[in-house]
């Protein structure tokens, strides 16, 4: 069995039994030896039977113990401006915490699928007609909302440039080229 969980803005796969490098926990879980649960667990996969959750699998969580905390690899930031004589050389090295993943916990997940399949059938024509009421009511919420000054005001002008034709302007006109003065013969 695998799950897929986030943490930290990142995404994991884990099984039962792996060790993690996460980002720092918050709070107390720095300490070895503390059990900390994710409950953002965004699929769950066993053999061919995939869960995957919108955006998380409802009820699913993954137990975990705190090994300790750690420094992750180094990272250099260089800056650079060519023809500027300007270089910066800075870096830093996150803060990690290293779990040990011990069991994945589906149970819920798998019992809130059984459940809707079963009551489908039950309260299809009670969703039916709950669903239909909401939408009688919205629509003389709407038609009020049309009669309203307001909206009038804001329809008329509206109204007012579309009834109006589009003025033609005059095509424009070109100045006629001038004609270059005919030069006068020289005498022979």
């Amino acid at each position: 069995m695998y799950a897929v969980l986030s943490s930290g803005g990142k995404q994991y796969r884990v099984e039962a039994g792996t060790t993690l490098m996460l980002e720092r926990l918050d709070g107390e879980p720095g300490v070895a030896g503390a059990q900390v649960t994710f409950d953002r667990v965004l699929l769950i996969g066993d053999g061919d039977d995939v869960t995957i959750g919108t955006p998380t699998v409802a009820g699913a969580s993954v137990s975990a113990t705190v090994l300790g905390e750690a420094l992750g690899p180094k990272l250099v930031i260089f800056k650079f401006k060519q023809k500027v004589k300007y270089r910066r050389r800075t870096g830093h090295r996150q803060h990690m915490t290293r779990v040990r993943i011990d069991t994945i916990n589906p149970t819920a997940a798998k019992k809130a699928a059984a459940k809707p399949k079963a009551d489908a059938a039950e309260a299809a024509p009670e969703e039916a007609a709950a669903k239909a009421a909401p939408k009688a009511k919205a629509a003389p919420k709407a038609a009020a909302k049309v009669a309203t000054p307001r909206a009038r005001k804001a329809a008329s002008p509206a109204e007012a440039v579309a009834e109006k034709p589009a003025a033609k302007k005059p095509a424009a006109k070109k100045p006629a080229a001038k004609k270059p003065a005919a030069k006068p013969k020289a005498e022979e």
